[in-house]
C-alpha cells in the first residue's frame, strides 16, 4: 500500500469494525488472576481475559503490541484498540508478523508510520525478523496476541520466540495473549525436527503438529532455551484440549492470506509439507489447502490410487485448476479435492505421507521428496519416502522420537 493514501491501523480497525456482528454478553470484570473471568461457559481469549482484569496487569506500562488481524475479543474489537484506549496504559509501538498487519500481504512487508495515530509499525518480515534496539526503544513490555495454526512451520511461532529472546535482552516483560490452538490441543503428530533444521520455519525441535497453544510454546522455549525473559502468560478461559477451533465460538480469522477456513485448517499441516517439492496446494485459487495438482498429473489416474489407499477421514475428487498466483502460476494443473468427512479420524500427517508416496508412485520424474526437507524436517522420514516404505511404517517409527518430547511437553501445558 503506498504511504500517504490510507493509514495501516486504520485499515485493520474497519476490517475489524466489520466483526462486530460476532458479539458476545459484556463480560464480568475480575480482579484476581487466576479468576474465571466469564460466567456463562464462554471461551474467552487472552485479550478478553485481560479486558476483564481491566488491564492491571499493564498498568503505567508503555507497551510495544506484537499483532495483526487475528488480534481481536470476543466482540470483534481489535486488540490495538482496546490497548490503546486502555486507562492507565500506553501503546507506543505496533510489530506486525509475516503478512503484514492485515494479514493480506504475501512478500516482504516494510516497516511504516500510521499517519492517525503517529504509532510506528514495525515489520518482523522485512528487514529484520527481530525487534531491533531502536525499536524497543522507549518500550517497557511486549505483548504478543497472535493467532497461531498449530504447525511448527508456521512463523509466527519464531517470531514469538525471537521477539521472547530480543525481551530478554532488553529486560523487558514479555505477555503472551494465549489463544486456542486451531486443531484441538490433544494430537501430537509428525516427526521430529532434524537438530540442524532449526531456522525461521522450525524455530524449535518438536513435531510438525506438538499440540500446544503459543502460551505454552512460550513456556517451553523460555524454559528449554534458556531465554531467561520475565514471560507472563494471560491464559484462556473455559478451554479444553480437546475442542476444537469450531466449538470455541470464536470467530475464524485468516491468519494468512491463503488460510482462510477451518476446513483448510484441518489439512493444512499435510498438504503445506507438499508445496517445496513442486506441487501446487491450492494458493492463488478459490480453496487453497482444499486441494492440490501440478501440469504434469493424471487427475483420474492420481485420484483412483489415492482412493485405493482408504486413508482414513478424507475423501479425494478430480481437480482441475489454474493458480493465479504461487506454485504453477498461469498453468493448469490437475490434481485432487481432498474432503474430510471425519475429523475425528483425520490424521493430517499421514494424509501427507500418502499422497507424497503416491506422487513418487505415479511420477518418479517429477515429484521429488527430497524437496519437501523444508517444511518436514526430517531426514530419515525422507529417505523412508524415497526407499518406497509404507506410511504407516514410516510413522509407526516416529514413536521412539516423539516420547521425550512428549515428556518436555507436558511440563509445560496450560489447559487440561
Amino acid at each position: 500500500m503506498p504511504r500517504g493514501t490510507q493509514s495501516p491501523t486504520r485499515f485493520i480497525l474497519a476490517a475489524w469494525c466489520a466483526l462486530a456482528a460476532f458479539a458476545a454478553p459484556s463480560l464480568t470484570a475480575q480482579s484476581a488472576p487466576g479468576a474465571n473471568a466469564a460466567t456463562d461457559g464462554q471461551t474467552l481469549t487472552g485479550i478478553d481475559v485481560l479486558e476483564a482484569q481491566h488491564f492491571e496487569a499493564l498498568a503505567g506500562k508503555r507497551i510495544g503490541l506484537i499483532t495483526n488481524q487475528t488480534g481481536v475479543d470476543r466482540k470483534g474489537r481489535s486488540t490495538i484498540f482496546l490497548l490503546a484506549h486502555a486507562p492507565g496504559v500506553k501503546l507506543v509501538a505496533v510489530f506486525s508478523p509475516e503478512h503484514g498487519l492485515a494479514g493480506a500481504q504475501d512478500t516482504s512487508v516494510s516497516s511504516s508510520v500510521d499517519s492517525t495515530t503517529g504509532l510506528p509499525i514495525y515489520s518482523l518480515y522485512g528487514d529484520t525478523k527481530r525487534p531491533t534496539d531502536a525499536m524497543l526503544s522507549g518500550v517497557d513490555v511486549l505483548v504478543f496476541d497472535l493467532q497461531d495454526a498449530g504447525v511448527r512451520f508456521f512463523t509466527y511461532i519464531a517470531t514469538m520466540g525471537y521477539a521472547m529472546e530480543a525481551a530478554a535482552q532488553h529486560h523487558i516483560a514479555f505477555y503472551v495473549l494465549d489463544r486456542p490452538d486451531p486443531l484441538g490441543g490433544e494430537r501430537v503428530e509428525g516427526p521430529m525436527l532434524d537438530s540442524d533444521r532449526v531456522s525461521f520455519t522450525a524455530y524449535f525441535p518438536m513435531p510438525v503438529i506438538p499440540g500446544m497453544t503459543l502460551g505454552e510454546m512460550a513456556r517451553m522455549f523460555n524454559a528449554e532455551n534458556h531465554i531467561g525473559c520475565d514471560l507472563h502468560v494471560i491464559a484462556i478461559r473455559n478451554w479444553r484440549r480437546g475442542e476444537w477451533f469450531d466449538q470455541t465460538g470464536l470467530a475464524w480469522i485468516s491468519p494468512s492470506p491463503n488460510l482462510r477456513s477451518f476446513q483448510a485448517e484441518l489439512i493444512y499441516p499435510g498438504l503445506e509439507i507438499l508445496q517445496n517439492a513442486g506441487i501446487s496446494v491450492g494458493r492463488g485459487t478459490s480453496t487453497p489447502f482444499e486441494q492440490f495438482g501440478a501440469p504434469w498429473i493424471h487427475a483420474e489416474q492420481l485420484v483412483a490410487e489415492l482412493n485405493r489407499r482408504s486413508i482414513p477421514a478424507v475423501r479425494f475428487a478430480s481437480a482441475r485448476f489454474t493458480p493465479v498466483s504461487g506454485v504453477h502460476q498461469g498453468e493448469l494443473c490437475e490434481g485432487a479435492h481432498a474432503e474430510v468427512i471425519d475429523r475425528r479420524s483425520l490424521d493430517p500427517m499421514r494424509l501427507g505421507l500418502e499422497i507424497a508416496a503416491t506422487l513418487r508412485q505415479l511420477y518418479p520424474a517429477n515429484f521429488d521428496a527430497q524437496k519437501m526437507m523444508l517444511l518436514l524436517g526430517s531426514q530419515s522420514t525422507v529417505d523412508q519416502l524415497n526407499r518406497g516404505e509404507q506410511p504407516t511404517a514410516i510413522m509407526a517409527g516416529w514413536k521412539e522420537s516423539l516420547a521425550p518430547f512428549m515428556a518436555m511437553r507436558a511440563k509445560y501445558l496450560l489447559y487440561p
